[in-house]
């Protein structure tokens, strides 16, 4: 369906949120709407008009256009205007800001995250790896994946990474856990004390600089002067966040995938130079983060014959054009010998995940450590009764495994 700026708008097309109906599938509704509306509107609790884009090219292209805005601020962003006493408990980090704040702040932390620093990393990560998988093998032959595996290897990792102090890592663990919750005042009461514990990180790491990724920040900041205490703690908490719940979410359902997919994980186990290709499958396959962060059009935008119109709301699918069938042939297939390199499980664009390094490089000492160290390793449970959450980050709140 097309329009013209005259001309009326296409009807509402679409509700939303979508749910899953399977685990391992995005909405079936996404499909459709590839095939018969690949742009198409759905009212916002607002009252104004929202759009889902599905296509993997259309994702693209919105997540690089600069007429499209991230910042919660902006008199365009699609949501109730926010009141200036409020901005400063919004904890305005990169993923709501725009360039060119944005393109300054994530310069300074680029360095962090290169290629070359995550290789460094490696040896240590193998040896957190194998310190959990002993802890486990040291049980009863059984174990939840999820809380004794999947989620304290990342959060350890990220904590050493950020320069959080050891003896802390259990209540950043846990606080985080909360930040996920159901419950509004759970997540109210975590992030304040998150907030507060890294306003303290950082101003001990001030007092007293450290050689970790916080304290060389603290370092570069004193010359270019861009950030304030909030914003270090701001960015402190999103990098502990991100880099904590996703990588645990893609952990535990990359086991999952590959224990459901018994003759995609006997390829990898007989060749484990298929990894980086297996661990980039899992990451298109599940497109955990999906949609976020919602954006919202500055000016009227012409995609494909459509007009989003200034203050729109856009949701630019990922998870979608990770299963556009113009991109990846049979995309519902698990198929670890497909080149998926182009997917787009860590977004697009200038808020392309900063720490994907990192996480490739987790997923892929984890999936070839924990199959070769425990190679009858299985779910204890049919997978359909496993706890699914279907929110982003999608995930498991708990994977009873045994061997």
């Amino acid at each position: 369906m097309t329009e013209t700026d005259a001309g009326p708008r296409p009807h509402e097309a679409a509700t939303w949120p979508l749910a899953r109906t399977c685990p391992f599938s995005n909405p079936p509704e996404y499909a459709t709407l590839r095939a018969e509306q690949p742009i198409a509107s759905f009212p916002m609790p607002t009252g104004s008009t929202g759009w889902l884009v599905t296509k993997h090219a259309d994702v693209q292209k919105v997540l690089l256009d600069s007429r499209v805005t991230s910042d919660r601020l902006h008199p365009s962003y699609p949501v109730a205007p926010i009141p200036p006493e409020l901005v400063k408990e919004l904890d305005m980090s990169l993923v709501w800001m725009d360039p060119p704040v944005h393109t300054e702040r994530r310069a300074m932390l680029i360095p962090e995250f290169t290629v070359k620093r995550m290789r460094a990393l490696r040896p240590r990560i193998q040896e957190i790896v194998d310190e959990h998988i002993d802890a486990m093998l040291e049980g009863d032959n059984s174990a939840d994946l999820m809380t004794e595996f999947s989620l304290p290897v990342p959060s350890l990792i990220i904590c050493e990474l950020l320069g959080v102090p050891r003896e802390h890592h259990a209540f950043v663990q846990q606080t985080a856990r909360s930040m996920i919750s159901s419950d509004p005042q759970e997540i109210y009461v975590a992030n304040r004390s998150l907030l507060d514990f890294m306003s303290q990180v950082v101003a001990d790491k001030e007092q007293e600089p450290t050689d970790d990724l916080f304290g060389r920040l603290i370092e570069k900041n004193k010359e270019a002067q861009l950030l304030d205490r909030h914003d270090m703690t701001a960015i402190a908490k999103l990098l502990l966040l991100a880099g904590h719940e996703t990588s645990a979410n893609m952990i535990s359902l990359g086991v999952v995938g590959l224990l459901q997919h018994p003759e995609q994980l006997e390829k990898m186990k007989a060749d484990p130079e298929l990894t980086p290709d297996a661990v980039e499958e899992l990451l298109r396959y599940f497109s955990i983060t999906d949609y976020l962060p919602a954006r919202g059009a500055t000016a009227d935008i012409e995609l494909d014959g459509v007009t989003i119109r200034e203050g729109d709301a856009i949701m630019a699918l990922c998870g979608s054009g990770n299963r556009d069938e113009s991109v990846y042939p049979e995309p519902d297939k698990l198929d670890i010998m497909r080149k998926a390199r182009n997917h787009l499980a860590f977004g697009h664009g200038a808020h392309q995940c900063l720490g994907q390094n990192l996480a490739r490089m987790e997923l892929e000492i984890v999936y070839n450590t924990l199959f070769r160290r425990i190679p009858t390793l299985e779910l204890a449970v049919p997978v359909e009764e496993l706890p699914f959450k279907d929110s982003p980050p999608f995930g498991l709140s708990s994977v009873p495994v045994r061997w």
